[in-house]
């Protein structure tokens, strides 16, 4: 079963907003066993709807669309949908008491423009908005499904969880797709598939294996096709252990996770705990850690001293370190790390200091030189790195270090 996804808006055309829409939509789909053909936006232009609607019937069963259905004249998805369908708009009454509900519910007065909000084309069946004034639409037309969602991310999700998906799933047999993700980190995506090449070649037909880089990672991603769950889940997790045990080394967690939240999981599971001391990542690792509920758990907090003042007083850093070997150096990274677990009482902790860019470096110190640094009570792991001249890209890269160094403390010191 094949879905295109079509987002509309100039919004999104001119970078004013992201398209979060479509990443999330193709997911939930492909959980269920529908897979995404193409994912197109298109500006609220009414030739270019038409034509991204009718280039998608011609390559696709389901067509979903985003956006475009607010009270204004700009928006002007279900106009151009009615004329593509060649039916006329009309007021539903079912919406139209959903929008004089949430009207009266904010005890605000309801425009004529906001009354329009409840037309559909006539050939539509309505989905009701419980979090907003456009209705969703779902048509079947020619063989085809075409359903157009608000843009607002909160509104379409619910019609997606509560509305679509169950609906789809009740019209069509849906294939079973299982995904086993190992995450990676430390390694290239060439030296693993150089590692795993013959495991790889011995994959089944119903199994495709995937390498998704991002920097300092590489998410290994099996997926299997097929209509048997049980005997798809089995086969993979076979594939899935084989490449684990080959590049164990690497391996950060068995799941879609990010690496923070990996390191999260285990060290909750360990009654463990964490504190940072950052640099030249200005408290990036921090808000790594944070994003995720539950990290009070582990981690405690920590500090972000760039300059030899702050370095000094809340990491202990010495002076004469400082000065002598400079910020970005061994010695310093050392004081820091073993710092911050005597400061904030942590059972580990983690500390990067470097040049991030794009000025401050010297011949001796290129941009890029990064000292990471992993410690607990009985362990300090220290190491250098040499990345690229863009700043941000340094700042990622250091904090993947520093979570695979500390990953690699735990390995050694709990296993």
């Amino acid at each position: 079963m094949l879905a295109e996804i079509i987002t509309i808006g100039d919004e999104i055309l001119i970078g004013q907003i992201v398209d979060t829409n479509s990443a999330w939509m193709a997911e939930k789909l492909n959980h269920e066993g529908i897979k995404i053909k193409q994912i197109s936006s298109v500006s609220d232009n009414r030739e270019h709807i038409l034509k991204a609607l009718a280039e998608a019937a011609g390559r696709t069963d389901i067509i979903l669309i985003t956006g475009g259905l607010g009270p204004t004249k700009d928006d002007i998805t279900k106009k151009t949908l009615a004329e593509y369908f060649g039916v006329d708009l009309v007021l539903n009454d079912e919406a139209l008491e959903n929008v004089e509900r949430i009207f009266k519910k904010y005890n605000r007065p309801l425009l004529e423009t906001n009354r329009k909000q409840a037309e559909v084309p006539t050939n539509c069946e309505v989905i009701l908005n419980e979090n907003g004034t456009a209705p969703g639409m779902w048509f079947n037309h020619a063989g085809k499904v075409y359903i157009s969602m608000p843009g607002v991310p909160f509104e379409m999700k619910y019609m997606m969880e509560e509305r679509v998906i169950p609906k789809l799933k009740g019209i069509f047999n849906l294939p079973v797709i299982y995904h086993k993700t190992i995450l990676t980190a430390g390694e290239g995506e060439s030296f693993l598939a150089e590692k795993i090449a013959d495991i790889e070649d011995s994959l089944p037909d119903d199994i495709k294996l995937a390498y998704l880089p991002k920097l300092g990672q590489v998410r290994l991603r099996l997926s299997a096709y097929g209509n048997d769950e049980i005997s798809l889940k089995v086969k993979t997790e076979e594939y899935a252990q084989k490449i684990i045990e080959r590049v164990k080394h690497a391996v950060i967690a068995e799941d879609d996770i990010p690496i923070e939240k990996a390191i999260l999981n285990f060290m909750a599971e360990k009654n463990l705990t964490l504190s940072t001391a950052e640099s030249c990542t200005g408290g990036y690792i921090s808000h790594l850690l944070t994003q995720h509920a539950g990290s009070s758990e582990v981690f405690l907090g920590g500090a972000v001293s760039y300059s030899y003042e702050l370095k000094e007083s809340m990491l202990g850093v010495k002076n004469e370190t400082l000065w002598q070997y400079g910020a970005v150096s061994y010695e310093t990274v050392k004081e820091m790390v073993e710092g911050a677990l005597l400061n904030f009482k942590s059972d580990y902790a983690i500390a990067v200091t470097g040049i991030a860019g794009p000025g401050g470096g010297t011949p001796d110190k290129p941009v890029g030189t990064v000292w990471v640094a992993a410690a607990n009570a009985n362990k300090t792991l220290i190491k250098k790195f040499t990345f690229g001249s863009k700043r941000l890209q340094n700042i990622e890269r250091t904090a993947v270090a520093a979570f695979f160094m500390l990953n690699t403390l735990l390995n050694e010191s709990i296993n």
